[in-house]
């Protein structure tokens, strides 16, 4: 039986494919934009003939049906990464959420989530009858294809065919599939207006020639993206690719003459953006997707000369301390990455590593609130330690923390917050002791 036979004899609806799926099974549906959402849509329908499901997943871009009522009993929801979809249900009684480095992903995968059923999506087969895991599979989903009694792939055409390490399958590896159109979730660039070109200004000034780049998910790393482009010989080793990245590489900014693990080629998990970016990414051999488990392993990251990590925060303190992914005890995204380069950049000879963050924010009540602040709210989890992190930028500067006491290191802190705030955070920093109160 050829490749062609196969996909036909295993070809079925969606329907009968969330029919696999029985009571108590533990089933993983798909990461950010490489998400099987019509399988799931199948098996949520499903949901009075089935107890007990646990329905595996990260950063959902979609909103979803998870938290209503009437899933209770029936489907459980975990989650590695907190995203619009998940967020919802982990505020009831069958969401939760594993807090995990996202380079010990697999171990999550094997241990805590370990699938009974997993649906992949991906693209359409090549002539040989290869199809690619898409714009995030190749961050862990075969390890989800070798750990699963059962695969179902969806087929979805619009899926970019990207070069990726870990990053193929065919359809021997599944047991069914499901040809299914779907668009692929897309994420807008922001307006660069003038606060985030304030920040990104302070560290595109400390960015050398040559420099190795990563940039987080969000505005700022954005704009700093954007600002680089009169820098030259750069290169890419990231966990995320973005439009930024796009651009810098179509003007020649882009060499990736410096990365040490595919030289000439950018190195990336996952790519995210808008659908000229996934066109951009298609099929395209300058750009290698591999597993979290090797983008950001913090030895590799290392060996790079002139890293430069870029991520943001939701809130700093006057220790260093860095909130950015839980706020009062609400789970908002995920630890993530962020902690794997801020250390990986600091091993790197010449290597920098900023947490940029805006010195205000605009609160529910439409009232601005500080960022940099004295101490976070009870039950808040701290992301990236104060013994980690280096410089830390606003749109009112940049310090290096690191060689700072604790004192001098709160005063660095409080000329980064906004004029307005810094006289109370000088007060509540001597209230709770970390500056002197004579």
């Amino acid at each position: 039986m050829n490749w062609e036979e196969e996909y036909a004899a295993k070809k079925t609806t969606a329907e009968e494919a969330a029919g696999l799926v029985r009571s108590g099974d533990r089933v993983y549906i798909g990461t950010l934009t490489s998400t099987a959402y019509r399988l799931t849509d199948a098996l949520l329908a499903r949901r009075n003939d089935l107890e007990d499901v646990t329905i595996c997943s990260g950063n959902l871009l979609r909103r979803t049906s998870f938290a209503d009522p009437e899933n209770e009993g029936h489907f459980r929801f975990l989650t590695y990464f907190a995203g619009p979809g998940e967020r919802p249900v982990l505020q009831t009684p069958w969401g939760d959420y594993t807090s995990i480095h996202i380079s010990q992903v697999e171990s999550w995968l094997e241990e805590t989530a370990r699938p009974d059923i997993a649906f992949i999506e991906v693209s359409q087969p090549d002539e040989e009858g290869h199809m690619s895991l898409g714009l995030h599979g190749a961050a862990l989903h075969l390890r989800a294809v070798e750990l699963a009694k059962e695969v179902v792939f969806q087929v979805n055409p619009r899926v970019p065919f990207v070069d990726g390490i870990r990053g193929m399958v065919d359809v021997s590896q599944c047991d069914l599939l499901v040809e299914a159109e779907d668009a692929v979730d897309t994420v807008p660039n922001l307006p660069l207006d003038e606060t985030l070109k304030a920040v990104a200004d302070q560290i595109v000034a400390r960015v050398p020639d040559g420099a190795v780049l990563q940039f987080g998910i969000g505005g700022i790393s954005s704009a700093v993206g954007f600002s680089l482009q009169g820098k030259n010989d750069l290169s890419i080793h990231s966990e995320m690719f973005s439009d930024s990245m796009m651009t810098l590489m179509k003007n020649g900014n882009v060499t990736n003459r410096n990365t040490v693990y595919a030289p000439g080629k950018a190195l990336a998990v996952f790519g995210l953006g808008t659908l000229d970016l996934y066109h951009f990414l298609d099929h395209n051999h300058d750009v290698l997707f591999a597993p979290y488990k090797l983008v950001n392993d913090p030895a590799l990251i290392g060996r790079n000369p002139r890293f430069v990590s870029v991520n943001s925060a939701m809130a700093v303190d006057l220790y260093g301390q860095c909130a950015s992914d839980n706020m009062g005890g609400r789970q908002i995204s995920a630890v993530g990455g962020q902690l794997n380069f801020v250390r990986g950049a600091q091993l790197s000879e010449g290597g920098k590593s900023f947490i940029a963050l805006t010195a205000r924010t605009t609160g529910r009540d439409g009232r601005p609130r500080p960022r940099i602040v004295a101490a976070f709210p009870p039950a808040t989890a701290v992301t990236t330690p104060r013994s980690d992190v280096q410089y830390v930028c606003t749109e009112y500067g940049c310090v290096n923390l690191k060689p700072l006491p604790a004192r001098a290191r709160a005063e660095a802190l409080i000329s980064l917050a906004h004029p307005d705030d810094r006289d109370k955070l000088r007060e509540e920093g001597k209230r709770l002791g970390i500056l002197p109160s004579l």
